[in-house]
């Protein structure tokens, strides 16, 4: 499963934790403004915005995990499985398939508001992109600088959902994922105060008690309320190390340790981390087994050419001895 984030600093920043029990062989990826996207539905884009994020390359075409375009939107795919409903294509509408979402929206959209009016004539069909390379159950988390929403392709119709906390997680649905932070209304980062009773006198007997009952375990719903009282109580500092220092902090509190959650034989962990600075269109990760932190900057490429370029991930720790 997984976790992505969006959150408004000096500058716009924008990333997740991709969870799974292997990886994929991603790599980030720039795709540049005049590589042909040729969809399904027989449209096809031949010049658009530029693009880097973590992707898939099947031959030349680019399978985003997450990314941003050089406008700075940006957008996640993230697992629904047993809610999300693909359908045929549909007489009347941008039929997309779900592969396609992702460049389909940040080649023509430079903000949340344009991809919102986009939302409103699209079909997500279940078309596979090869034999290898099946339909994914996702939903999908869309941001920039001012607002995010989520966008789900459910058996009722497609839904475009205000996401005001700028997280989502996996299922359920988005709008019960919000209705469940009612439950945890008197979390807090502060000390707590005693209104168990005026008979009884209680004080804190430790730091952090404030927090008390948030929810500690790896399920998608817990960890959409563990990571938004992470993050809307994250406190930044100035620099853009501190940031990404910080962003990658709010994301290692949902973050998965192999061994923790047991699929069949195997462990899902948490296989990478970004963090992308949209305002800058540099994109940072870590993976996990490299806890360091890397950058891909799209403007140091040729934003105009034809190619996606790749980086392969550092996936090696080095340990340093200080002394």
């Amino acid at each position: 499963m997984c976790t992505a984030i969006s959150q408004r600093v000096r500058d716009h920043y924008f990333g997740r934790n991709l969870d799974y029990e292997h990886t994929f062989g991603e790599t980030v990826t720039v795709t540049p403004r005049r590589y042909p996207f040729c969809f399904r539905n027989g449209y096809a884009i031949k010049e658009h915005y530029a693009i880097i994020g973590m992707a898939v390359l099947s031959g030349e075409y680019p399978l985003y995990f997450d990314a941003t375009n050089e406008t700075g939107l940006s957008m996640a795919g993230l697992n629904f499985p047993g809610l999300a409903c693909y359908k045929k294509p549909v007489l009347g509408k941008e039929n997309i398939a779900s592969f396609e979402f992702i460049p389909w929206v940040l080649c023509q959209c430079a903000s949340v508001a344009e991809a919102e009016r986009f939302m409103q004539t699209v079909n997500i069909t279940d078309e596979a992109f090869s034999q290898k390379f099946p339909p994914t159950p996702l939903h999908w988390l869309i941001a920039d600088a001012h607002k995010s929403v989520t966008v789900e392709q459910t058996e009722k119709g497609l839904f475009v959902y205000e996401n005001p906390v700028g997280v989502l997680t996996n299922n359920p649905t988005f709008d019960m994922q919000m209705f469940y932070l009612h439950n945890f209304l008197s979390v807090s980062s502060k000390e707590p105060e005693n209104r168990f009773s005026e008979g009884v006198i209680l004080h804190p007997y430790s730091r952090g008690m404030g927090g008390m009952g948030l929810p500690g375990d790896l399920s998608s719903v817990s960890r959409f309320v563990r990571a938004c009282f992470t993050k809307l109580n994250a406190v930044y500092e100035e620099t853009e190390a501190e940031i990404v220092n910080q962003f990658f902090h709010v994301l290692s509190s949902v973050f998965q340790t192999k061994g923790s959650v047991c699929i069949g034989e195997d462990y899902e962990m948490t296989n990478y981390s970004s963090c992308c600075n949209t305002t800058r269109g540099i994109y940072y990760y870590k993976t996990y087994y490299n806890g360091r932190v890397y950058g891909v900057d799209m403007h140091q490429e040729n934003l105009d050419g034809h190619l996606p370029v790749n980086y392969e991930l550092m996936k090696n720790e080095r340990l340093e001895i200080q002394n």
